[in-house]
């Protein structure tokens, strides 16, 4: 076991770098019906009282109206994040399954995910793997990408969402779900050397 800046790593017997099956990653928002969404985000503001409606004067209800449509935009756009990173978390869940079944297939990595073995990498050593690996993810943190598909097995319209989740709440539901998950390994757990592997990343 080496042990680097107090993270532990597991060992693997000699200097083969193993090639990992490629994390494919669907690009797009999957949302067809951009003007649907926007038309949801305006039924939010509304059933919300997001925005405060005592406007009388002709200026001010123009003002009310921007105000309408610069946060309907906003959560728009909050929403298109959110479904960005469902389809990371996604498309990283099965990259972490296909990348198991290779350990299976291959005796000097089949012992490293058996929590018997001390010390041993769980699931979420494959999401260390990931950052270790400077994977560029266009911003997304691939922890709450994992919570967040943890949290919801399909990217939910914006309907079903508040604004509260949208603005504030998103990211500490998809890291508590992400830490819930992670610490489902028994410890002590152990990171994978990334020296030692390596993978294409492509977007689908």
């Amino acid at each position: 076991m080496d042990v680097l800046g107090g993270r532990h790593f597991v060992e693997i017997a000699g200097s083969k770098t193993h090639e990992l099956p490629p994390l494919l990653v669907r690009a797009s928002h999957d949302v067809n019906r951009l003007d649907r969404v926007m038309r949801m985000a305006n039924q939010l503001i509304e059933s919300e009282d997001i925005i405060p409606l005592p406007f009388e004067a002709a200026d001010q209800e123009s003002l009310l109206e921007r105000r309408k449509m610069d946060l309907a935009v906003q959560i728009v756009e909050a929403y298109l994040g959110i479904v960005t990173q469902w389809n990371w978390g996604d498309s990283i869940i099965e990259w972490i399954r296909q990348c198991e079944m290779t350990f299976e297939q291959r005796l000097e990595l089949r012992s490293l995910l058996r929590p018997d073995v001390w010390p041993h990498a769980g699931r979420s050593s494959f999401v260390l793997l990931l950052k270790d690996k400077a994977v560029d993810t266009g911003g997304v943190v691939p922890e709450d990408a994992v919570g967040m598909r943890l949290a919801f097995r399909q990217p939910p319209p914006l309907s079903c969402f508040s604004d509260q989740f949208l603005f504030y709440l998103k990211n500490s539901v998809a890291a508590s779900a992400y830490q819930t998950w992670a610490s489902m390994s028994p410890d002590p757990q152990a990171a994978l050397p990334p020296e030692r592997f390596c993978f294409e990343v492509h977007a689908i």
